[in-house]
């Protein structure tokens, strides 16, 4: 072929193929690549289209099956309607706008879905959508294995615990954390810390995540504290997380030392439970033995302990383990235990004391303690002595009753004992001061009350006696009498005569009337009405004075005063008998010449 043909071969091909774009137009899809969406909720997949030119439109929505693509809804004019056999069968609808829409997706639905839209002449478009089904997994369980403790002597891994984190889609992830620090993902079960994880799809389509964490312990690992997270996807490229329980490890190490320990915290005192306890660094705690002073003591489970302990209990406590991983470790521990004592208190005399009223009392207190301690002498609240002695120089009624002896240890609280001795003073009765009775009237019933102090008790005699009762308040004798006020009661007053073997004494006890409120009312009204009368007095006297000075004014103005010739002169040249010389002066003319009988000067 020569350029010549070649040339007009290539010009025709290009006008044909010109044409044929012309003739068949274009079909323009536009779909959301990716839509996300909550498991059970419903998902929009939207569809739009541009065609030149448009007519004849079909769309349809596909899926893929098994390899094979498979339609599951078609829109054709006024025509909508989802296909039977489908996955999504009667969940799934086509709208006016080409938007498919399933409802009550499921995690099976996570699959591309294809929107074909055919324009006739003007060809086939097509646009494809990521359909993401999400699902948030439970709380993940954390457990540990059944079997026995770990050793830090095995030369192989053990196993730690199993982390579960059930139905989540899309596949969570397990992250282990040991003392709130993540653990690297190692998944070599060739390392001595690594990760065994799985999966499993339940039926309903959601995804369970298993992880058991293998690791291979040292001493320090003791006392931490495991837990796993899991982490999953959530629409909006959202990373959450959630957190299990926490575990421990139940770890198996030698004993390097050991440690006895007294756990009471204040000083031991005699009558006090004692508790000793002794461990080892090491897991299991060993076997341990007790003695005391080289005496063996039998113990429980590392626990010594010592009821009511005596003075005797005090000395030197030995705690010795033995562990047969470490036979040549030195476990062992002492105590020196101090028990602290007070010796009963003894009182001289001990004996009840009965004394004549006046007589002089002794008592001496002694004791002896394992420290510095305090003699106290008391009669209820009220320390009468800090010496061990008590004296009494003149016994009297109210120094009679109980007095106790305590004795203490400051340095030890509630270490204290104690004695008390009892004091009887014998006498003539006392009687208190008699209170006076009133009546309102004569003839009322009067109650009086006579109080005494005596040992024996004595007997009371009422004169003139009436109906009378007695009764014991302490430590004196009360008789109280009620009686007539007769005439001679309010003249001469009752009598009360106290006795026993010691003597006797008596008081009269006076009755007399009430004052009445009234009267007294009366007296101050008196007294106010009193003292009224002399202001006004007093008002009077000072009106009158006023007006008489006013009227002498008025006189003496109108040349009503007798007054000589020679007084004028006399009071004009300043001479006065007595050598008393009166000077008046005024400023103003008329005002002088009316005092002194002048005519007003005229002179300017």
């Amino acid at each position: 072929m020569d350029g010549i043909t070649f040339g007009r071969t290539s010009l025709l091909c290009t006008l044909l193929l010109w044409g044929f774009q012309v003739c068949s137009g274009t079909v323009t899809v536009n779909v959301a690549p990716k839509v996300e969406v909550l498991k059970g909720e419903s998902a929009k997949l939207p569809c739009t289209y541009k065609s030149s030119p448009s007519s004849n439109i079909i769309v349809e929505w596909y899926i893929d099956e098994q390899g094979t693509r498979k339609r599951v809804a078609l829109s054709h004019g006024d025509q909508r309607k989802s296909d039977d056999d489908t996955p999504l069968s009667g969940r799934v609808t086509i709208g006016e706008d080409f938007t498919l829409t399933i409802s009550a997706v499921q995690p099976s639905d996570e699959r591309d879905f294809y929107c074909q839209v055919a324009a006739g002449s003007a060809g086939v478009g097509e646009g494809t959508t990521m359909l993401q089904v999400f699902f948030a997994p439970e709380k993940p369980e954390l457990t540990k294995p059944s079997s026995q403790a770990i050793s830090v002597d095995q030369s192989s891994s053990s196993q730690i615990g199993t982390c579960v984190a059930m139905n989540g889609h899309p596949q969570p992830r397990i992250i282990w954390f040991k003392d709130d620090q993540p653990l690297p993902e190692i998944k070599d079960r060739a390392e001595k810390t690594h990760m065994v994880p799985s999966v499993v799809k339940e039926a309903s389509g959601l995804k369970t995540a298993t992880n058991t964490l293998y690791m291979q312990p040292t001493r320090a690992d003791k006392d931490s504290v495991f837990h796993c997270v899991v982490e999953y996807s959530m629409p909006g490229d959202q990373i959450m997380q959630k957190m299990s329980n926490t575990i421990t490890i139940n770890l198996n190490y030698r004993s390097e030392k050991a440690t006895f320990s007294l756990l009471n915290t204040d000083p031991v005192k005699e009558g006090d439970a004692v508790t000793m306890k002794c461990e080892t660094d090491g897991n299991p705690q060993p076997e341990f033995e007790f003695t005391h002073d080289d005496n063996f003591v039998k113990g429980e489970s590392g626990v010594l302990k010592l009821k009511s302990v005596k003075r005797t209990d005090a000395g030197v406590y030995l705690c010795k383990a033995t562990d047969y991983d470490n036979l040549d470790a030195d476990l062992s521990g002492t105590i020196i235990l101090n028990v602290n004592y007070l010796d009963p208190v003894s009182v001289t005399p001990a004996e009840p004391q009965v004394v004549m009223l006046g007589d002089k009392v002794e008592w001496q207190c002694k004791t002896k303690g394992s420290a510095t301690h305090t003699v106290q002498w008391k009669k209820g609240s009220e320390v009468l002595s800090q010496d061990g002695t008590l004296a009494i120089q003149a016994a009297s009624y109210e120094k009679a009753g109980e007095y106790v002896c305590v004795g203490a240890v400051p340095s030890v609280p509630g270490l204290t004992a104690m004695a008390s001795v009892n004091l009887t003073v014998k006498g003539k009765p006392m009687i208190e001061t008699p209170a006076v009775g009133e009546v309102s009237k004569e003839g009322d019933m009067v109650t009086l009350k006579c109080a005494a102090y005596g040992v024996p008790a004595p007997q009371f005699t009422w004169k003139p006696s009436g109906k009378e009762s007695v009764s014991v308040e302490g430590g004196k004798v009360v008789s109280t009498v009620t009686l007539e006020a007769t005439p001679e009661v309010m003249k001469d007053g009752v009598k009360c005569e106290v006795s026993n073997e010691h003597g006797k004494t008596s008081e009269t006890f006076l009755v007399s009337l009430k004052r009445a409120i009234g009267n007294s009312a009366d007296r101050a009204d008196k007294q106010q009405g009193g003292s009224s009368g002399v202001v006004v007095a007093v008002v009077v006297c000072v009106l009158l004075l006023l007006l008489m000075v006013a009227l002498i004014y008025f006189l003496n103005k109108k040349s009503k005063l007798p007054c000589g010739k020679k007084d004028k002169k006399d009071m004009a040249g300043g001479e006065v008998n007595n050598d008393i010389v009166v000077e008046m002066k005024t400023d103003k003319a008329n005002e002088e010449a009316g005092l002194l009988n002048k005519r007003p000067s005229t002179d300017k």
